[in-house]
């Protein structure tokens, strides 16, 4: 393995120009796509993705991506929390492969996979960040206008991985990222530290957003606390006319938005979800020192 291979556990790994960069080649990355004729950047690459999770969007995009490149995707029954030293078990990863992909129940664990395999290593969801899914989210953003400067990024979701890889995105991008929910869910230890990142309990902070994002509503929480907080197709008519809303799947209709939000215009979830591969794409010809 060369000396020039990067790693991706949180966004604030990645410099600003090289974020623009992987956003640039997702776009390339869908053409390529749409024409099958998908570089062979990742030919004689062995890759370990290691699931033991719930989830299957991006994790599948990278089986996918990778194959499609030329490489070799291998999806080991480990787990980082089992009885076996981490370690070790990257060590045994190092024989075999030259890369990892993985999920991890904490940024820790994932950190210090990170830390001890010789190689990329990708971040592919802990309960504290996802970063491959604000990747693809921006990647789409800019592909459609070709700029993400000084736009405003509306959170509605508690403390959470989504949010979590937005203020990352924040502290690294020149874009304004704020959460909008009741005060007892804010992330404010965040919000002291990223200057581009506050907290508003106040729904009428959405106004002027570019990009609306939602989650899932808390496990437990009162409906009556949060449904204020609902996405709307009359809110997102009163936002400007270019808005990209990408509710985060899964989607609970009735919850943290309504069924017409999901017809609205603005919705473009899907068109942005496919474009997680093709940021994901982007990313490894990038970890792997190709962009």
């Amino acid at each position: 393995m060369g000396s020039d291979f990067r790693k991706i556990v949180e966004l604030t790994d990645v410099k600003a120009e090289d974020l623009m960069s992987i956003f640039e080649r997702a776009s390339d990355m869908a053409q390529l796509w749409r024409e099958r004729r998908m570089p062979q950047s990742l030919a004689g690459r062995r890759i370990a993705l290691v699931v033991n999770e719930t989830g299957w969007r991006n994790t599948t995009a990278f089986d996918l991506g990778i194959q499609a490149m030329g490489g070799i995707c291998v999806q080991p029954p480990l787990r980082w929390d089992a009885h076996e030293d981490l370690h070790d078990l990257t060590a045994y990863l190092g024989n075999w492969f030259d890369a990892i992909v993985t999920r991890a129940p904490q940024l820790s664990i994932l950190r210090s996979v990170a830390d001890s395999f010789d190689g990329p290593v990708i971040n592919a969801r802990t309960r504290q960040n996802h970063p491959c899914e604000t990747l693809g989210d921006l990647a789409f953003y800019y592909h459609k206008h070709r700029t993400i400067d000084g736009i405003k990024v509306a959170v509605i979701s508690p403390k959470s991985n989504i949010l979590g890889s937005w203020v990352e995105a924040a502290a690294v991008l020149p874009i304004e990222v704020v959460q909008i929910y009741p005060a007892k869910w804010h992330d404010q230890k965040s919000a002291e530290a990223v200057s581009r990142f506050s907290c508003s309990s106040d729904i009428k902070a959405i106004e002027g957003s570019n990009i609306v994002i939602t989650d899932c509503w808390p496990e437990g929480a009162d409906p009556a606390e949060l449904m204020g907080y609902q996405v709307t197709d009359k809110m997102l008519d009163g936002l400007p006319d270019d808005v990209e809303f990408f509710p985060c799947p899964p989607v609970y209709r009735g919850k943290e938005v309504s069924a017409e939000a999901m017809r609205h215009a603005a919705c473009r979830v899907i068109e942005a979800k496919a474009f997680l591969m093709h940021a994901q794409n982007a990313a490894m010809e990038w970890v792997f020192g190709e962009g």
